[in-house]
Formats: C-alpha cells, structure tokens, sequence
C-alpha cells in the first residue's frame, strides 16, 4: 500500500510515524514549547533525528475551546518553519490546517501532504488540494474545537463516521484528488466521549472497507487521561500502548508526540510479528 504525497511515495506495508510539530502557544499536550520558530525547527529536526516518517507542522491548535487564529497568524508561524526544514531533511512534511489559503502556501513552501481536522470542508479547500500533487489526511470532527466535547452524540460510533469519511472521500476523488493520495482518520477526541473513543479503537478494524490507509492520533489524548488519570505530561506509557493496539488493528500511520518511544514500540511489534 503506497500512499502518494508527490516527490514522496510512502510504503505503507509496515505502520510509518509522524512526528507533531506544534507551532502555537495554546496546543493541549506542548502548548508554548516549541512556538518560536527556531525552536519549532530544532524540535522537528529531532522528531526526524528520532525516526519520524513524516513531520506534522501545526499554526493553531485544535484542541477543546481552542481560540481561532487569524490567517496571516497561522501563515507566520508556520511557513518559515517548513521552508527551513525543507533544505535540512529529506522526509514528507504535513500541514495540520484547515484553512486552503494556508494550504496553497504550505505546498509552495514544500509541504507533501495536508492534514485537515475538516475533511476538506472549507470552501476552496477540495480545490488547494486538487491543484497539487500533495497527499491529503481527511479526518472526522464532530462540530468545532469550540463546540465538540459539548455532549456529542452518534445513532452509533462506528457507522456514523465511516459514512461521513465514506462521503468525503468520495467528494474528494470526485474534486481530482487521486485516491492514492488520501488517508482516512476517525478523529479521536473530536466531538468523542471516553466510551466513543474506546468503541472507535475496538472495531478499528471495520474502517477497512473504506479502502483507504488509517491515520490515527491518540498521542496524551484526553481518553488515555481518563483511563489512566493521569495529566497530559505523564501519559507516554498510556500512548505507546495505544500506538502499539491500533498498529495491530490495522493503523498506517500513527501521529504521535514522543516519536523514539513509539518507532521502537512499533520495532518490537514488528520483529515478533
């Protein structure tokens, strides 16, 4: 299974690892750490350092009751930084942005794929994406950062997000996005409870007869929290578990903030299998 991100064609056969570069002072997990963009870049050459696959570059958080940032905000943040490591690694860089003005000037820059919490719903978003030969992340959300853990609510978990993944893909093949350029990701903690969550990684499996590659980002996420108790800095056990459970269920692509513990998870997994 390949998925084509343009220059990069990714072969998924064993699980890759994409490496989160948060360039925002308010994301849930290393809010502030890395918002600098000297910082932002010294942190994404040690994500690849570590054997990050591919680096997941992010100007506004998404997490709950996340506050919006404007365009030029976001645009700010994060084009130096991914026209700095374009010249310094050789592996796939994602933008994490919903927004198509961000996309087009990501993809200039050098960025090979689009991670978009809306599935390319944004008006001009199927077309940014269309126009260029990048690969493209479609994930399901549940309302807004502002809005989704506000009760939500599925008739059931699984059917509800596989149809919704099942129409985007199909808006986005019906845009001229070639389907070897898209990847599918259920959305985890995204206008999800704990038992949504949970049910969503017990028949993981079942999103394969969408055809396409899993991405899955369970990385410190909240469920882990309520399972373990634990707060956000103290969850990396509770995420290499997790990473390690959906590989086995059939995840490609695992979008993680603590990239060496989760290669040699992923290694181990590997070696025995």
């Amino acid at each position: 299974m390949i998925f084509d991100c343009g220059k990069f064609q990714l072969d998924l056969t064993t699980p890759r690892v994409m490496g989160i570069v948060n360039v925002t002072p308010d994301s849930f997990s290393d809010g502030g750490k890395f918002a600098a963009t000297n910082l932002a870049i010294e942190h994404a050459l040690k994500l690849a350092s570590e054997g990050a696959d591919i680096l997941d570059i992010g100007g506004e958080s998404t997490r709950p009751n996340a506050t919006p940032v404007s365009l030029q905000e976001e645009l700010d943040r994060v084009i130096p930084v991914i026209e700095s490591l374009v010249g310094q690694i050789n592996i796939p860089l994602s933008i994490d942005t919903y927004k198509p003005q961000v996309m087009q000037a990501a993809i200039a820059a050098g960025a090979s794929i689009v991670n978009d919490v809306r599935a390319l719903q944004e008006e001009g978003a199927l077309d940014a994406v269309a126009k260029s030969d990048a690969g493209v992340c479609l994930m399901h959300m549940q309302g807004t950062p502002q809005t989704m853990q506000n009760n939500p609510h599925y008739d059931d978990v699984v059917n509800d997000i596989k149809f919704f993944l099942k129409m985007r893909l199909q808006a986005s093949i019906h845009a001229g996005i070639q389907a070897s350029r898209i990847v599918l990701d259920p959305g985890f903690g995204f206008g999800k409870t704990r038992e949504h969550n949970i049910t969503l990684i017990q028949q993981l499996e079942s999103f394969a007869t969408l055809g396409q590659p899993l991405l899955v980002g369970l990385s410190r996420k909240s469920v882990l929290g309520q399972v373990t108790g634990n707060d956000v800095d103290a969850r990396l056990y509770a995420s290499i578990a997790a990473s390690v459970i959906v590989a086995q269920k059939g995840a490609k692509i695992l979008r993680v903030h603590d990239v060496k513990a989760t290669v040699e998870a992923l290694k181990v997994v590997a070696a025995i299998q």
